[in-house]
């Protein structure tokens, strides 16, 4: 029992080990067997060891020499971030997305399935499930899947738990649908969790480790990083700030709720605002919702003043919902994205406004708030940001280590 523990305790810090080489690799570029011994405070023989054997399983390389300290000449090893491929999914009541992503978060595709109703929910998991297959098939290099789903999702039960404005989605486990359906491991985790990690590992410009993701898309959702740890809940359904009621007496929400943030900011009810507008963009009641706001914020880049007034009237909402996080978690910095974030600076000017009003100076003077800076949609960013922090974490899932 005793060598049963100890062999157990060996692996698993040989398994650390190697995550954190990994990791250290990832986060620094190319590096010598010294520098890595150094940062990571392990003995040379230790690492000479354990790279050994991350090449020979193809997770790592060598580079050739390059400069090292004093200029003697190293050896450099790295992670090729172009040699390995996730594909990233992300679910969106009506737009489901797919992507394949290179290891640096670089979107290679990018494509929408048609539009999802209550009714095409079933088709669509079908042909998500073609277009993956199909992917995986046409590239060796894809290594896993990352899926984000809106919350709150149980993450233990597999499911989201409510889907305002698409129930449909409630009776979809993607535990069971997904994880044993392709060649390469699934990783699913709630969407705004999933964007704030795209933030953490890919936006070189964000270096806290106190960081809050603000989803205002087809829902609203928050993901929250705090002191490096992503703040999970219970059951993985922490953080919804979607369903904070920003009025008791409000409108009623799918969740039980009234008043609900989701309900005034999100693109169902933006949509639901325009068409209350006479004429201020033809035919809004054909299109999506992701269409309705495009428009919406072209008219305003053009001028239109009921499309502005319109568009200040939604960021004092999302500026109340940073209130909310001002006050619930204290960030460093608040990143907000998704479909909404694309008013621009327009929306961002405003909910300054209401922050500047109604937030402790203390916490405003110390916190940033931005627009999500990523090359694509950061909630699809992280779906991708999932599934490669699982192949850094946990390296023995997807090579053969001894």
């Amino acid at each position: 029992m005793t060598n049963t523990i100890a062999n157990a305790t060996l692996a698993s810090v040989s398994e650390t080990n190697r995550s954190r080489i990994m990791q250290h690799l990832y986060q620094h570029g190319i590096s010598s067997r010294a520098q890595i011994a150094k940062a990571l405070d392990l003995t040379p023989a230790a690492i000479t060891k354990i790279t050994a054997k991350l090449i020979e399983a193809g997770a790592i390389k060598e580079t050739g020499d390059f400069e090292g300290r004093k200029n003697r000449r190293s050896i450099g090893l790295t992670l090729d971030t172009a040699e390995f491929h996730v594909i990233a999914v992300k679910f969106a009541r009506s737009l489901v997305q797919l992507g394949v992503f290179d290891l640096a978060g670089k979107p290679l595709t990018v494509q929408e399935l048609p539009q999802v109703t209550e009714d095409t929910i079933d088709s669509a998991i079908m042909q998500l499930h073609d277009t993956i297959g199909s992917l995986i098939e046409a590239d060796r290099r894809i290594i896993a899947i990352g899926m984000a789903v809106p919350g709150p999702y149980l993450r233990s039960v597999g499911r989201t738990a409510v889907v305002s404005s698409m129930r449909g989605w409630q009776k979809v486990n993607f535990i069971h649908e997904f994880s044993n359906a392709f060649t390469v491991p699934v990783f699913v985790e709630q969407d705004a969790r999933a964007g704030a990690m795209a933030q953490y590992l890919f936006d070189p410009t964000i270096t806290t480790e106190n960081l809050a993701y603000y989803l205002v898309g087809e829902g609203v959702g928050l993901g929250v990083i705090d002191h490096g740890n992503i703040i999970n809940g219970a059951l993985g359904a922490a953080t919804e700030i979607g369903h904070v009621s920003i009025d008791i007496n409000g409108k009623p929400c799918d969740c039980g709720n009234v008043g609900c943030l989701e309900r005034y900011c999100s693109t169902p009810a933006i949509h639901e605002m325009i068409l209350k507008e006479d004429d201020l963009i033809a035919d809004a009641g054909t299109m999506t919702h992701l269409q309705a706001c495009r428009a919406l914020f072209a008219l305003a880049r053009g001028g239109d003043k009921r499309a502005i007034a319109l568009i200040k009237r939604v960021a004092r909402y999302v500026g109340f919902g940073c209130i909310t996080i001002f006050n619930s978690f204290n960030p460093s910095q608040i990143v907000i994205g998704d479909i909404v974030a694309e008013a621009g600076q327009l929306l961002l000017d405003e909910v300054h406004k209401v922050i500047d009003k109604h937030v402790i100076h203390e916490l405003n003077d110390t916190t940033a708030i931005t627009l999500s800076a990523l090359p694509a949609d950061a909630a699809l960013n992280g779906a991708a940001a999932v599934a490669i922090n699982q192949f850094l974490d946990h390296p023995p899932q997807f090579f053969e280590l001894s």
